[in-house]
């Protein structure tokens, strides 16, 4: 039917128009405004549905309906197919079943599952897609629907891809909290962790140490090689962490050259030190960075919660202490957290400036240890030892100023002096036994030192030949043209090269490739378990001395102290040996005694067989029997037993705890007895501290320390059935 454009209905109180006139065309005038409703609703609607189906195709979002049991009624095709299904193998299933759960992701919200069971609206909710293969997340929104009677029939809504915005937030999350270059978790991130980890087991009443690492000689190899190889490094070195600790979360970067590591539930103090000792080799291991085969170390500092502080910031202090004196003591080390490194740190500091002076002040000497050549037991040579008597402290150990002097930047003076003094005093000894003297990296890397050690043998007129210089392998930072060409130098002097420590972590075949070593001295630490049933050590020195021997150098196995180790290195046809089983290191007068005799040559003497490692001590502990605290002296101490004085008449067989302090307690037996003095036998053995110490494995928490001053008196029970009742001496 044409619609009329117009219809005149005539005009109100027109008397020609009655009023059943006026009724009917009223009627015909309304179904034609509804006409004319219906056909723009019916236009609006199509022109939406177009609309809809633009905005689908865009990309841009997307549509969904369920029915009242949450399958899908209805989802936009495009989305369909980027799950590998079309909208109509889709429709029936469960609309939750396109995405994750949301405790699958890490997200904090109320799940889906959730809010379609309320029947509630939501709107932009996160989601991940559950479709192998595709990582993209969506922001869903949805709406009940309702009949006529207020039933619920079930949902509409609609969805957009979020994943590139999803994505940019994880990556400003990322670099928020994880180091950028190595992927490891950064300070900030690790800071939250053992905050968070340590107030939790604080409640728990369980332990947590941390590592704190810190690389030795990497500015070298920044300075050497550049940066972009020394961050190459760095993130090999994370590598390599990872490949041991296992936890990346648990492994930070702090900045720089600094690591973290968090440990959880390790108090065992010989885990700890064995993990420790794995990464310092592991670390040391070369590296090849962009072409050129570089060679790193690291030292290590490890505090345990709750023993070493309960706060993350005390931790992190102490184990700083501990990475410290680990650094201090010659690096390439691990310490643990005592409260005696604060004094430690303040007498190092003290040292320090002492040192200075000392040389000035001829607080310096030598001292020389004879090299005896193993067949002939006849001294070929010695090696010259710098000793420092502090005027006020006595003796001070190389091991401990000669950190310091290396950190100090006093290592090249020092170096220096020993040097002339060393050829000064070879020259007036008779015959042609030689000196050997250390070089340290530091001065190994100085252009300056050919000529200081041209200048040693044109000042005392030593012959050149008679001149050892011992180098360690770590001089190998990179296989630099300078190391190269420092070694054509010193050579072209006539002097002679030895490679000292070999073996210990930067052995390279290629070293004796391309420096012209005269000798190679095997480390000590091979010497030192070789004879040990089941160790492979023996086999080790025995490939040392072949290849030696097929480059026409001589050997020299150092650290020999009993008559089984002699034997063995004699054996497998060690050229020379030096150790205790022989000589101690001897003044110089000494020495001229010996020499001006004529050929000396020293018998050996020592122990029969390798015994463990003691250290002479003179300390005060606790030892504790039937409730009774007695002060005792240790003066000697190896890993499974200690010679100790201060109590009467002890009976063999009778048991203490002795308490080395801070919670370190240690079961022993006597099993000698000598009026005030007893020997005795630990019933676990004691474990290295990393700086040439001991300490106990386990230390008594802190936790059951504070349950038990809690208990009454009453309740204290006896901690061993007495035998007898001693008075102190």
């Amino acid at each position: 039917m044409e619609v009329p454009s117009r219809i005149d209905f005539g005009e109100q109180g027109d008397p020609s128009v009655d009023e059943g006139q006026r009724g009917f065309f009223g009627m015909i005038g309304s179904r034609i405004a509804k006409q004319r409703a219906d056909i723009a609703s019916n236009l609006h609607t199509r022109e939406a549905v177009l609309l809809l189906q633009n905005y689908e195709e865009s990309g841009q979002g997307w549509f969904w309906s369920t029915d009242a049991n949450g399958r899908l009624t209805y989802i936009t095709d495009s989305v369909a197919r980027l799950t590998g299904r079309t909208s109509g193998e889709l429709l029936g299933t469960f609309f939750t079943e396109l995405f994750l759960p949301v405790d699958s992701h890490g997200e904090r919200q109320r799940t889906l599952p959730f809010l379609l069971t309320k029947q509630s609206k939501f709107d932009e909710l996160s989601l991940r897609s559950a479709f192998e293969g595709d990582d993209r997340w969506w922001a869903i929104s949805g709406r009940p629907q309702l009949d006529g009677g207020g039933r619920f029939t079930g949902y509409r809504g609609s969805g957009t891809d979020i994943t590139a915005q999803r994505r940019s937030a994880e990556d400003a999350s990322r670099l928020a909290l994880y180091d950028s270059l190595t992927g490891l978790a950064n300070r900030l991130n690790i800071s939250k962790k053992l905050d968070t980890t340590l107030a939790a087991f604080a409640q728990q009443q369980r332990v947590c140490a941390i590592m704190l690492l810190d690389l030795d000689r990497f500015k070298q190899v920044n300075d050497t090689l550049g940066h972009p190889a020394g961050d190459a490094l760095l993130k090999q070195v994370a590598e390599r962490l990872l490949k041991i600790v296992g936890d990346k979360e648990m492994v930070s970067r702090l900045g720089g050259d600094e690591f973290q590591i968090i440990l959880v539930d390790i108090e065992d103090r010989g885990k700890l030190g064995d993990m420790a000792a794995d990464i310092i080799a592991s670390l040391s291991q070369p590296y090849s960075v962009e072409g050129s085969r570089c060679i790193i170390g690291a030292s290590v500092g490890v505090a345990i919660a709750p023993f070493d502080g309960l706060s993350s910031d005390d931790l992190v202090r102490n184990a700083d202490l501990a990475l410290y004196a680990a650094k201090g003591n010659g690096r390439g080390r691990f310490s643990f957290y005592s409260s005696d490194l604060h004094q430690a740190a303040e007498i190092r500091r003290a040292l320090e400036g002492d040192l200075r002076d000392a040389l000035v002040r001829g607080e310096m000497a030598l001292s020389y240890q004879p090299v005896v050549n193993a067949k002939s037991n006849m001294v070929t040579g010695v090696e010259a030892l710098v000793r420092w008597t502090h005027p006020d402290r006595g003796p001070i150990s190389p091991a401990v100023f000669i950190p310091i002097a290396e950190e100090a930047n006093l290592i090249w003076s020092i170096g220096k002096w020993v040097l002339h003094k060393a050829c000064e005093d070879a020259v007036k000894w008779p015959g042609d036994m030689r000196v050997a003297v250390n070089v340290s990296p530091i001065q190994f890397a100085n252009e300056d030192l050919p000529k200081i050690v041209a200048s040693a043998l044109a000042t005392t007129g030593l012959a050149p030949d008679r001149l050892e210089l011992e180098i360690t392998e770590s001089v190998f930072l990179a296989d630099s043209a300078e190391t190269g060409r420092m070694f054509k130098a010193l050579k072209a002097l006539g002097v002679r090269l030895a490679l000292d420590d070999f073996g210990t972590g930067y052995s390279s075949l290629g070293y004796l490739q391309t420096a012209p070593f005269d000798k190679i001295k095997i480390d000590q630490s091979f010497v030192r378990n070789a004879t040990e049933p089941g160790s492979r050590n023996s086999a080790i020195i025995a490939a040392i001395v072949a290849l030696a021997e097929a480059l026409e150098m001589e050997t020299t196995a150092e650290g020999i102290e009993s008559l089984d180790q002699l034997d063995l290195v004699r054996k497998l046809n060690v050229s020379h040996v030096q150790g205790y089983v022989y000589s101690k290191p001897v003044p110089h007068a000494e020495l001229l005694d010996h020499a001006d005799a004529g050929s000396w040559t020293i018998k050996p003497a020592g122990p029969a067989r390798q015994r463990n490692d003691r250290f002479s001590l003179f300390r005060t502990v606790g030892a504790i029997h039937d409730n009774h605290r007695y002060n005792v002296v240790i003066r000697n101490l190896s890993t499974t037993g200690a010679f100790i004085e201060g109590i009467l008449d002890v009976p063999i067989g009778t048991q203490f705890v002795i308490d080395f302090g801070e919670g370190q307690l240690v079961t022993a037996t006597v099993r000698r007895s000598m009026k005030h003095q007893q020997g005795i036998e630990f019933e676990q053995t004691m474990v290295s501290d990393g700086n040439g110490g001991l300490c106990t494995r386990h230390r008594v928490s802190p936790y059951l320390i504070a349950a038990a001053t809690q208990s009454t008196a009453a309740m204290a029970l006896p901690l061993f059935t007495t035998t007898s009742d001693w008075k102190a001496a």
